[in-house]
């Protein structure tokens, strides 16, 4: 079972069913370039989703794809909570640079988002998704237990390229209590190695707000954070 960042801050979201146990899976190299977004799609993949935006600020459309699999085997008969079958099958997060002859694979990633495993816990993508934002990356996964957990929220990562990666430069997480109201946010800069936390509730706006400084000096990237679920902005992935 997976643990949420941050969970002496925030509310932990406990699950009601054990994780399935899942197919293991193997994640092809993506082509090192293509004529377009299908270009890069393995067999037995699908290009789930695509966003166009200039990343590396040279004046071009670059490509974000979100590739997933589409294994029978993924998909899991089950005796439990949540839906039976279940689509376990996994994803691919794929950058390529826009050239004049076509685009070049920039970066490839298969554990930001988490792959699915819960059948209670919402799909990460259900209510978030991939975004180009301001010449940024934008990552936000939705948490939802449909039994053994009040709570729901959004879990953001922010990314630049710079140095030639996809840096971190944003973390946002907020959850709110179903049940009771109350919210919790936590917003990590980055750049100015700054922490802010606040505490509410959705029937005021009498929000507490704590500053504090990042107590990680770590430089993490998109190929270094993993799974975003495990991630904890003051120490990282154990």
């Amino acid at each position: 079972m997976r643990r949420y960042a941050f969970a002496a801050l925030l509310v932990a979201l406990p699950c009601a069913a054990h994780a399935l146990d899942l197919p293991p899976t193997q994640y092809p190299v993506l082509p090192a370039q293509a004529p377009d977004a299908a270009g890069f799609v393995p067999t037995g993949w699908t290009l789930e989703s695509s966003r166009e935006g200039d990343l590396d600020q040279d004046g071009r459309a670059d490509l974000v794809l979100v590739l997933r699999q589409q294994d029978p085997r993924n998909v899991i008969e089950h005796d439990g909570f949540g839906p039976s079958p279940y689509d376990s099958n996994p994803r691919i997060l794929a950058v390529a640079w826009s050239r004049p002859s076509g685009y070049v694979l920039a970066v490839q990633d298969h554990q930001l988002i988490p792959r699915p495993d819960n059948p209670v816990m919402s799909d990460p993508l259900e209510d978030g998704g991939v975004s180009i934002q301001r010449g940024t990356l934008r990552v936000a996964l939705f948490s939802f237990s449909s039994a053994g957990s009040w709570s729901m929220g959004t879990t953001a990562f922010t990314f630049r390229w710079q140095d030639d990666a996809f840096v971190l430069i944003g973390y946002d997480q907020n959850s709110v209590m179903r049940n009771s109201g109350k919210t919790d946010s936590l917003s990590v800069n980055f750049s100015t190695r700054r922490v802010k936390r606040t505490e509410g509730s959705i029937e005021d706006d009498k929000d507490s707000v704590h500053w504090q400084p990042l107590r990680s000096s770590r430089r993490w990237t998109l190929q270094t954070v993993g799974d975003g679920w495990a991630f904890d902005p003051q120490i990282g992935n154990d």
